[in-house]
């Protein structure tokens, strides 16, 4: 089985990840940790810094757990949810975990809903974890 987690380090990711480890450890499944940027520029570099420093210490907390893992920085041009669901798609998982937390009406209106989008158009289960 595979399951992908969205991960960026953010508290709700490091719940979605702890989640994904019990179902692994259940399922004996691989998990892959995925985060995607829609660019890479010289203005994103801190971002990409942070990103990978969260990826490799998810990685290091998965090789304790005893759980075989992949970790992937997408940066291919699309929109983080597209290139998530494309993802997904394209590595034929089985399930994907998010971490959410909540926002209001106006700030879903006004910058979107990576969460919402994966729910909606992923191509597999999708467990939110708050």
């Amino acid at each position: 089985m595979k399951i992908m987690v969205c991960y960026t380090g953010s508290r709700s990711c490091r719940t979605a990840l702890n989640t994904a480890i019990e179902r692994a450890k259940a399922l004996n499944a691989k998990i892959y940790l995925v985060a995607s940027l829609e660019k890479g520029t010289e203005d994103e570099q801190k971002t990409i810094g942070q990103l990978e420093g969260a990826l490799k210490s998810a990685e290091e907390q998965l090789k304790k757990e005893d759980i075989e893992s992949e970790t992937h920085l997408l940066v291919r041009g699309q929109t983080p949810d597209e290139d998530l669901v494309n993802y997904a798609t394209e590595q034929e998982m089985d399930e994907v975990v998010i971490g959410i937390r909540k926002r209001s009406k106006m700030g879903k209106l006004l910058f979107g809903s990576t969460a919402q989008y994966l729910i909606l158009n992923a191509p597999c289960p999708v467990l939110t974890v708050k």
